[in-house]
């Protein structure tokens, strides 16, 4: 089995919630979960722009947005059929649509969470 990486925002009410859910769900600890809000961060790619979108790194690759989501899904055993299942392009163009839209509605959640 692979690890997979996950960035994730440290200062967000809303990432900070679903990470710690992840991670519960993780028990074989196959991911890594990285803040890349902390001092010490280190980000394969634009700060900002790791920060406005989801991303993980799955076999070395590095994959931003629902693709991102579904990697992760994939190594945690309750939701690793929907990762599988986010592998045929169209499901994974549904679910990317449906992450597009959340991102424009995460700004107010995370008002309503912090």
């Amino acid at each position: 089995m692979a690890k997979v990486i996950v960035w994730y925002d440290g200062e967000c009410p809303l990432c900070i919630r679903e990470i710690a859910l992840m991670r519960r769900l993780d028990a074989r600890g196959a991911i890594d979960f990285r803040d890349i809000t902390s001092a010490d961060a280190v980000c394969p790619l634009d700060r900002q722009l790791m920060l406005a979108r989801f991303h993980a790194s799955e076999d070395g690759v590095i994959l931003s947005g629902a693709a991102a989501f579904a990697a992760m899904w994939r190594v945690i055993p309750l939701l690793k059929p929907l990762g599988f299942i986010a592998r045929n392009r169209l499901v994974l163009q549904l679910l990317e649509r449906l992450y597009n839209h959340f991102l424009i509605i995460r700004p107010r959640l995370q008002k309503l969470l912090g």
